[in-house]
């Protein structure tokens, strides 16, 4: 597994594959930030009524690998679970995100709110 972990390690993006009902896989660049106290455990935001998240809520399991900007995977497919988060852990999330995407990461995160976009956290474990 901490092979797996480290290919991750100097990743700005992750390709995130998602499920449709159907069992079709839909893949999907995004920010991820790794809690150092757990690295299996990385945070994604996202538009809350986006298709990832609808398909989220459907099946939790997924599939995560690094990638560029583009979504052209750089690395091992592995397996993973997601769960929606709320409260303290979402801030924590936000926090670590912010910290690796800094100013661009703020930006984005005024423009969301200046336009009301609903914004929900996603915390994936990966293995």
């Amino acid at each position: 597994m901490a092979d797996a972990l480290a290919q991750f390690a100097s990743a700005k993006y992750i390709s995130l594959e998602t499920f449709r009902k159907t069992g079709a896989g839909v893949r999907t660049p995004v920010w991820f930030a790794a809690d150092p106290a757990a690295p299996q455990i990385f945070y994604v935001y996202s538009e809350a009524d986006a298709g990832k998240v609808k398909r989220i809520r459907n099946n939790s399991h997924l599939r995560v690998a690094p990638c560029d900007m583009r979504g052209t995977v750089r690395g091992a497919w592995v397996d993973a679970q997601a769960k929606i988060v709320e409260g303290s852990e979402a801030e924590k999330g936000q926090e670590l995100l912010i910290q690796k995407y800094g100013l661009i990461k703020r930006i984005g995160d005024f423009f969301s709110r200046l336009m009301r976009h609903k914004q929900t956290l996603l915390r994936i474990s990966v293995g």
